[in-house]
């Protein structure tokens, strides 16, 4: 297994990375290519997309977007981050999921260290739809904080996929090893209705699901490539160290953890109203997602991606059919829109939904 070393562009004490590292491994292929091989069989973590460069109209754009909600941003942050230390307090090791959940939980770690004064360990690692979270990770984790709890983070919710993929997870660890884990992640927006633990229910951008690696410590999406995996092994990820000059890992951090003494009064009260209010998971948002599978003839519900952030990833690294937007006058979907006339997609007018928008995968046959 491999040593938990510096990986990634966040400073160590932000975060560790249990990832093995693949920089030298060529694993990229075109979204047509990877399109075609993902919806013929073969699984979406033994490659990866090719990564571009942002262009500078997309990065004024991230920048404006960041200006204008890192309030919010600190605010949402500060209600999980309060739900979090309310109920397990020092005891707790935050455990982010790559990639997206990585600069959610630098940010929940920083909220709690500067108003607690509590610095919890945190790491990230690696869940794959479909192969599960990465046991290796886990063992090793509860090795090194022998009886500390866990606590997942992820930055959002689609469907449902990857917390039903930890619920499968942590059942599996539980009957092997007899370890209990808290399989409730905790994200700042939910409007999947997957979690009992988030900042809102609002289908609410946060900038960093605008970018991919380069907002996220120059890390890849995770790999599980049993050419590359051994069974001892941590999954997989790439250091994208030709991006260093653009990345902005470090800045979006920081520009929201300034704003954080300024929420600490609202975040409490907004935990409060939080608490009271029914917090079932219900995962409703599926009803959405089957209704649009019916409507426009998908047999595979992969292929719908629900939620801004969801249909941001479907823009930047899939081959997308169509986009189904609630209003084209919502803030949160400018990206969206930019994107999809960049790459000529159709947008589709679908107001009744409980997202703001939702990203449909081409089907590809043969």
């Amino acid at each position: 297994m491999m040593d938990d070393v510096k990986f990634g562009s966040y400073e160590k004490e932000d975060v560790t990375f249990l990832l093995k590292d693949l920089s030298g491994i060529d694993l990229e292929g075109s979204a047509e290519i990877r399109e075609k091989q993902v919806q013929n069989g073969r699984h979406y973590s033994e490659t990866l997309p090719i990564e571009e460069k942002p262009s500078d109209e997309y990065m004024d754009l991230f920048w404006s977007l960041l200006g204008s909600s890192k309030m919010e941003v600190a605010l949402l942050t500060g209600i999980v981050a309060e739900q979090i230390y309310k109920t397990k307090g020092k005891n707790t090791v935050l455990v982010s999921l790559a990639r997206a959940g990585t600069p959610v939980g630098v940010l929940i770690k920083r909220y709690i260290e500067c108003k607690y004064g509590a610095s919890l360990p945190h790491y990230s690692i690696s869940i794959i739809r479909g192969r599960g979270v990465d046991e290796n990770a886990i063992l090793h984790i509860l090795d090194q904080h022998k009886g500390r709890e866990i606590q997942f983070i992820d930055g959002w919710t689609g469907k449902g996929a990857i917390s039903r993929e930890l619920q499968k997870s942590c059942m599996e660890i539980c009957e092997q090893y007899g370890i209990h884990l808290d399989d409730n992640i905790a994200v700042l927006a939910d409007p999947g209705h997957c979690s009992t633990l988030y900042g809102t229910r609002e289908d609410f951008l946060l900038p960093s699901a605008c970018l991919n690696s380069t907002v996220s410590g120059l890390i890849s999406r995770t790999v599980l490539n049993e050419d590359y995996i051994k069974k001892g092994d941590f999954h997989g990820a790439k250091y994208y160290k030709e991006f260093e000059d653009i990345d902005v890992s470090a800045d979006f951090v920081e520009i929201i953890s300034r704003e954080f003494p300024a929420v600490y009064s609202l975040a409490e009260k907004g935990l409060s109203r939080e608490m009271a209010e029914d917090q079932l998971a219900d995962f409703k948002g599926m009803d959405t997602v089957n209704k649009i599978a019916s409507e426009f003839a998908f047999k595979n519900i992969n292929l719908i991606k629900p939620g801004v952030g969801e249909t941001t990833r479907v823009l930047l690294r899939r081959v997308p059919w169509k986009i189904l937007i609630k209003d084209f006058n919502n803030p949160y979907i400018e990206h969206i829109q930019l994107l999809a006339k960049v790459k000529g997609v159709e947008l589709v007018h679908y107001p009744d939904m409980d997202y703001a928008c939702c990203g449909l995968i081409k089907q590809i046959k043969g």
